[in-house]
């Protein structure tokens, strides 16, 4: 286990609000640069990136956004990015100190529109990342799994799905209420 991180320095320090998803995050880049997707008349930022925070058990629970986003670790301890992939496999992103932990990365990629979902290995694990999406986030684009529709599309990977679902976090702010901000960066 890394040396103990201070969840509440860390919220505090780098001014971390609480995300709908579990855990805690700040936006701290959207680029001026706009682009448009194929077929869409919308611009959109061509990159974002965050600072996301999990602690006391909480998890990203599953999701997918039209983007691909890199996972960066930066502190505290390894956490898990799990990933449906198209063929019905799952793929596991150990995220963490690749040079303290031989099962570890620095960077992980999710594809755009794949499911995925991320945990500490346990409730006193706290992890701090970044994830960078390009084309840049909106929250319109966000989509969280219906669980039994996800368990019914990979059966195979169930308890897992179950484990990792929405319910857990039902006391975080919805998303449409969500204003991160974009002016602070650390």
């Amino acid at each position: 286990m890394a040396r103990h991180i201070d969840r509440d320095e860390l919220i505090r320090r780098f001014n971390l609000q609480p995300h709908p998803e579990g855990g805690f995050f700040r936006e701290t880049y959207r680029s001026t640069d706009a682009i448009r997707r194929e077929g869409s008349a919308d611009s959109r930022s061509a990159s974002t990136a965050i600072y996301y925070l999990l602690c006391d058990g909480a998890h990203s629970a599953w999701h997918r956004i039209q983007s691909d986003e890199v996972w960066h670790f930066y502190a505290g301890d390894p956490l898990n990015v799990y990933v449906l992939e198209d063929d019905g496999s799952l793929t596991v992103h150990r995220l963490g100190n690749a040079l303290e932990h031989a099962d570890c990365v620095f960077q992980a990629v999710v594809r755009s529109g794949r499911w995925f979902a991320a945990q500490c290995d346990d409730a006193a694990s706290v992890a701090l990342v970044g994830c960078t999406v390009a084309p840049g986030f909106e929250f319109s684009e966000f989509e969280i799994a219906d669980v039994d529709a996800l368990v019914r599309e990979y059966p195979l990977h169930r308890d897992l799905i179950e484990k990792l679902g929405p319910a857990l976090n039902r006391d975080r702010p919805a998303f449409t209420t969500l204003k991160p901000r974009f002016n602070e960066t650390r």
